[in-house]
């Protein structure tokens, strides 16, 4: 079920996939929103009750001035407030993976556990495929096929609007955004204390192995490093493994 609340004038959406089960949080990555974790949802029922953030300009949250790391931090924030939940776990994908450890490192009474998907502690995020996203299109279908490959990562996204299909996000936004999460993030990552799961893809563009072996060394608490067959969106290319590697982290 969709809800929405207002955060510092902006509103903010998320779903709420239901259920008897213990809350989670689930924070997406760039160019997707809440409705990515429809299947993970589906797969953790009913013993987690998946609630999903449209991070700010994203899926039906309103677009924002500042799309910085203290931002998207304090809207999480916002979120897990506006819940009136205690401490919960946290999953975060790519850009949401940055968001919930960053959470979790300046919040540990707020995040149980934690579980980062294919992003790094140093970010570098090459914004070419950004400029290259196609305008808006006639059809749905249109869409896809000037998306390529791609579409079945984007779909979740799709909108048509005035002008013919398109996104939920602003390309310009992502620009704004992805250069903002451009960093080292490593003062953060040292800092965790919560157990915490780190899951990435064999073909990842984002994250190499060496990186995330160096990931889990550096991390000062309990840590679990799990390597799938997939490339950056490891719960799209392998839903199965990803959620019973989460699931098995879960109820640890």
């Amino acid at each position: 079920m969709r809800h929405s609340f207002l955060h510092r004038g902006r509103r903010l959406s998320y779903l709420d996939f239901g259920g008897p089960g213990r809350p989670l949080l689930a924070l997406h990555g760039h160019y997707n929103e809440a409705t990515a974790f429809a299947p993970l949802a589906a797969a953790l029922s009913p013993d987690w009750r998946v609630l999903a953030l449209d991070q700010r300009g994203h899926g039906e949250s309103d677009r924002a001035d500042s799309y910085g790391r203290e931002d998207y931090v304090e809207d999480v924030a916002a979120f897990h407030d506006h819940l009136g939940l205690g401490p919960l776990p946290v999953v975060g994908h790519s850009l949401g993976g940055v968001n919930a450890y960053q959470y979790a490192a300046r919040h540990p009474e707020r995040v149980t556990l934690l579980a980062v998907e294919d992003i790094g502690a140093v970010v570098d995020i090459d914004t070419a495929f950004t400029r290259r996203l196609p305008g808006p299109q006639p059809t749905r279908e249109a869409l896809t096929q000037a998306l390529g490959t791609a579409a079945p990562y984007l779909e979740c996204s799709f909108r048509k609007k005035d002008d013919g299909w398109g996104f939920s996000f602003d390309a310009d936004d992502t620009i704004a955004s992805q250069h903002a999460l451009t960093g080292d993030h490593w003062a953060d990552w040292t800092s965790l204390t919560c157990p915490t799961l780190l899951v990435h893809g064999t073909d990842s563009d984002e994250i190499t192995p060496d990186h995330a072996r160096e990931m889990h060394a550096r991390h000062p608490g309990p840590v679990h490093r799990v390597e799938l067959a997939a490339g950056h969106v490891v719960h799209h290319d392998a839903p199965d493994d990803f959620a019973n590697a989460l699931r098995s982290f879960l109820t640890t």
